[in-house]
């Protein structure tokens, strides 16, 4: 960190400001090179190597130098799919790029009506000879006006039971009929989007596993991201800055950290994040021991 964490980017992060696209792209091309980018990866396909708990450590270090998180999306969720479930043409195409930040992914799951009951999305895939075609829409896609690839939950077969009929596909964001638009937050940030498809043509070579059996691919995903997105780490160091900016800020001559009322906020909240803390180590402990994290991981 000391060595490659180049100053510009750690002192945005030391001071809470949000990262662009040109910050995280830079920081995962130096992890990259380092060969410590891909954490969860087996080492065959250019990941570490690395337990779960060296993960979360190296997380944990990465956020008190103020670096930028790792964006999930290629990494810590397609990845580890097209590792597990995708074809060798899939595996040799995709994952050298992800690895190269050459492709910026979004995920296309929640739907207007689809969110945590994710199984009832409506996004349609007809397949028309070497083709699918896609019709629907995503909703709070994070980042997608970013993105070169995004992938997808659709339904192949309407007629099936829910989680049967749905299948996991991989979209190039320039393919013709697809539309973002922005969802500006409360906080007056343009992080998350809608996405629309209309008549999109996706080459049947673009799915992962099965067809109608995407739902096994979704279900692996999720259910490692939560754990992956908690954000300790940088909690940790937002609340270490705070303490210091409290030590430094004077209310009535003394410094804001000696207010009672103050103080009180203060250590409500480390006691929140140390119980949120330990509850992902034991999760992160038993996935060390051959566990999956459970409906907990949510929490």
């Amino acid at each position: 960190m000391q060595e490659n964490l180049p100053a510009a980017i750690a002192a945005r992060g030391r001071h809470g400001k949000r990262f662009n696209k040109q910050d995280q792209v830079a920081w995962m091309r130096l992890l990259n090179k380092r060969g410590w980018l891909a954490a969860s990866w087996p080492v065959e396909f250019g990941g570490t190597g690395w337990g779960v708990v060296q993960k979360h450590i190296f997380e944990e270090e990465c956020a008190a130098f103020g670096a930028p998180a790792i964006v999930p999306f290629g990494i810590n969720m397609v990845g580890p799919v097209i590792i597990k479930f995708g074809t060798p043409e899939q595996q040799a195409h995709f994952l050298p790029r992800i690895l190269n930040s050459e492709d910026w992914w979004c995920q296309g799951y929640s739907e207007p009506g689809a969110g945590s009951d994710l199984a009832s999305l409506k996004t349609r895939a007809v397949r028309e000879g070497d083709h699918y075609v896609v019709n629907g829409q995503k909703t709070w896609t994070t980042l997608a006006q970013y993105a070169d690839w995004i992938f997808c939950l659709v339904r192949t077969d309407p007629d099936a039971q829910q989680q049967r009929g749905i299948s996991f596909l991989l979209i190039d964001m320039k393919t013709p009929g697809i539309t973002v638009r922005p969802i500006i937050t409360l906080d007056g940030e343009h992080e998350v989007n809608e996405v629309f498809f209309d008549n999109v043509r996706v080459p049947v070579q673009n799915l992962v596993g099965e067809e109608n059996h995407g739902w096994t691919c979704a279900k692996y995903l999720l259910t490692h991201e939560r754990t992956s997105i908690a954000g300790i780490g940088q909690a940790k160091q937002m609340l270490s800055r705070l303490k210091k900016i409290a030590r430094a800020e004077l209310r009535n001559g003394r410094p804001l950290i000696e207010d009672t009322l103050f103080r009180s906020q203060i250590a409500d909240v480390e006691i929140q994040l140390k119980a949120i803390e330990m509850s992902n180590l034991r999760i992160v402990a038993a996935a060390r021991d051959g566990g999956v994290p459970g409906p907990e991981s949510s929490f």
